[in-house]
């Protein structure tokens, strides 16, 4: 599993995740059983060298023995230029558009690359999920899109109508902080007699009551990267607390994408030492 943070702002806007990844299998009874979980996955990434465009995933981590980390380069291979088999995947740089770049991203990962497995027809990606964000070319406020490849995936704008946060994974310990209710409060209003048909009602109307509005729009970028980084150690914390295996952790990788400075990395683990190798090497 995994935690993945969005924070948008005037400014700009976050992504922040952690590291863990889950190697499951199912069980002789029909469970899941976790084999063991790794804390070093890679889920953000710089989509074009030098553009102001990014992406974030959750969700499985490979698609056949590529993970996703791996195909997502691939994919900047193409839109930097790079791959002579698909230069029309190239972008422009002063005409390109970030819903064209995330219809790409669905259109790499679901129709080619896991259209190769051949797998039986209706099957799907399940719970891999993508967020590709930044500025179109000369654009004033950045783009967030989300790709839930489950079923019929589309392109779906996100946080289109200003400031805002979105999360995805695990996400029980941020939808209690930010919006005051648990996920299971539904469910919960059902035990204590309210009808199933109202309780999706309800459960709104609470969250409109308690919820805390945490991002504002002229929030600096500074803070909304502080802000992030907390939500999501929050969230290993509440996971590490609960009952379960830890399938949060990991260290935490932020970045930040602006108009003027682009996508920059906050924080983030290399398995080799920045020091020993040449910058261009770097990835």
């Amino acid at each position: 599993m995994t935690i993945a943070v969005a924070v948008k702002v005037n400014d700009g806007f976050v992504l922040a995740a952690d590291s863990a990844t889950t190697l499951s299998a199912d069980g002789a009874d029909g469970t899941t059983q976790v084999l063991n979980i790794y804390n070093n996955a890679n889920k953000i990434f710089n989509l074009h060298k030098g553009l102001p465009v990014g992406a974030m995933t959750w969700g499985r981590g490979s698609i056949g023995p590529s993970s996703i980390a791996t195909l997502t380069k691939d994919l900047r291979v193409r839109f930097m230029g790079g791959d002579d088999a698909h230069l029309d995947w190239r972008l422009d740089l002063r005409t390109y558009q970030m819903a064209d770049v995330a219809e790409r991203a669905r259109e790499f990962l679901q129709d080619e690359k896991f259209a190769a497995l051949g797998e039986p027809d209706g099957s799907s990606l399940g719970d891999l999920g993508i967020l590709i964000g930044g500025y179109s070319a000369g654009a004033d406020e950045p783009e967030l899109y989300e790709i839930n490849f489950a079923d019929a995936p589309a392109v779906v704008p996100v946080l289109a109508g200003g400031a805002g946060a979105t999360w995805h994974g695990q996400p029980e310990a941020i939808t209690r902080l930010l919006l005051g209710v648990s996920q299971a409060l539904p469910q919960a209003l059902v035990n204590l007699g309210v009808p199933a048909t109202d309780a999706p009602l309800f459960n709104e109307i609470i969250k409109q009551q308690v919820a805390i509005p945490f991002v504002a729009d002229a929030m600096p970028i500074q803070d909304a990267i502080d802000l992030a980084d907390f939500l999501v150690h929050m969230t290993i914390q509440f996971v590490r607390f609960s009952p379960g295996s830890p399938t949060v952790g990991g260290p935490i990788e932020v970045a930040s994408i602006t108009k003027h400075e682009g996508f920059r990395w906050v924080s983030r683990k290399h398995y080799f030492s920045p020091l020993l190798n040449p910058p261009m090497e770097m990835t």
